[in-house]
């Protein structure tokens, strides 16, 4: 079944090691995860704090986003709220600057997944509900977010993006068209921010075995890790901690030449 949270127990015989953090590489950093509640953004919030950083975990589930800022400690903090909603935004920024002092890194990270279902049938309330969550959203925060980064002497944005929007499945018409639109305000961003020394980027990832690739209804629940690890040259559904040592390292000053990129954690499917 799909897990929110790193297991602590020792791996069975045979099981893949999740990674862990390789140093404090993000110490002193603020960041800001939304969606932080489960899945990716769970545990990406928790690979940030390992990794030195003061973490803003939002969600629009104010309970699941004080789960995972209690699960971290003392250098996080939980703020509800609607990452398609401006003011609700320059609320979470205000208030993560008001707790830590500025904010240095943000992944953008809450999605919604669509049904998989023909053209025909995709209304346009879905539709228009899958572009706000999935691509109006990301501008709402990186405008939210890039005049704190800009006072920091810049920042990183991190987008999750999806393979969908370079290999996609049928019928995902909506999510597929929302994840291209995410990689093109990507690039866009990535240029006119470098003045600033903002760093976009995406991460797409393959199928994650979280509680959102049910939401695809791609296949039976139990059959559905087997239909995907078919189409994963690397054999696997991966793990949200996958996705998170991705951020990291976009985060950090590992990666600070790269901006304007798509990095794919997909196992190789879109090979």
């Amino acid at each position: 079944m799909p897990t929110d949270t790193p297991s602590t127990a020792a791996p069975q015989a045979g099981a893949r090691p999740v990674p862990h953090a390789s140093g404090r590489r993000l110490e002193g950093r603020i960041a800001i995860v939304t969606g932080a509640g489960s899945g990716i953004g769970r545990a990406t919030a928790a690979r940030l704090a390992d990794e030195g950083a003061s973490v803003v975990a939002s969600d629009r589930d104010e309970a699941a986003a004080l789960q995972t800022a209690e699960a971290i400690g003392a250098h996080a903090l939980a703020v509800q709220a609607d990452v398609t909603d401006p003011d609700a935004m320059a609320r979470l920024v205000a208030e993560t600057v008001a707790r830590f002092g500025g904010v240095d890194v943000f992944h953008n990270n809450a999605g919604m997944a669509q049904a998989a279902k023909p053209l025909a049938d995709v209304g346009r309330g879905e539709w228009d509900a899958l572009i706000a969550v999935n691509l109006t959203a990301f501008f709402v925060g990186a405008q939210a977010v890039a005049p704190a980064m800009r006072e920091r002497g810049g920042g990183s944005i991190v987008v999750t993006a999806s393979t969908s929007a370079v290999h996609p499945r049928p019928g995902l018409s909506a999510y597929a068209a929302a994840k291209s639109g995410v990689l093109g305000l990507t690039r866009a961003l990535a240029l006119e921010l470098a003045a600033d020394r903002i760093r976009v980027n995406a991460i797409n990832p393959v199928a994650v075995k979280t509680p959102m690739l049910h939401e695809f209804k791609l296949a039976a629940e139990d059959e559905l890790l087997d239909k995907m690890a078919a189409t994963i040259p690397l054999g696997s559904a991966i793990d949200a901690e996958d996705v998170a040592a991705a951020v990291a390292y976009l985060a950090s000053d590992d990666a600070r030449y790269v901006t304007g990129i798509a990095l794919n954690v997909d196992g190789g499917r879109d090979l």
